[in-house]
């Protein structure tokens, strides 16, 4: 859904309410992602290992929120406005990519259980 309200955005039309609905749509399909991220990260890394990994997910955040704003902003400088719809298309695929590469390493670690839990 961040994707479509990105690419909504980028959509040339000759009015500002699409680029409005775009922003409202990958706003709130960003909402539960954070939370999402924290809740399952026990079942991803351990009980044992989630507190750190918790703490580490939140400096990210922290770090990404505090570095994404002006980031864009000298991008926008240079370049203008009509880069925001690619800079959250970036965003979007890097948050998949991710999430995709944290599913293959949980897969690969269930066949490794697995396999080692056979007699």
């Amino acid at each position: 859904m961040v994707g479509l309200g990105a690419l909504l955005l980028a959509l040339p039309v000759g009015t500002n309410l699409l680029a409005l609905v775009g922003l409202v749509v990958a706003g709130l399909a960003c909402a539960p992602i954070y939370p999402a991220i924290i809740h399952s990260t026990p079942a991803n890394f351990g009980h044992r290992n989630s507190q750190a990994i918790i703490g580490i997910q939140m400096a990210a955040a922290y770090t990404g929120s505090t570095l994404a704003p002006p980031l864009f902003g000298l991008l926008s400088t240079w370049v203008g406005t009509w880069t925001l719809p690619l800079f959250l298309l970036a965003l979007v695929a890097l948050g998949l990519l991710m999430s995709e590469r944290l599913n293959r390493l949980m897969a690969h670690r269930a066949r490794a259980d697995r396999l080692a839990a056979r007699p």
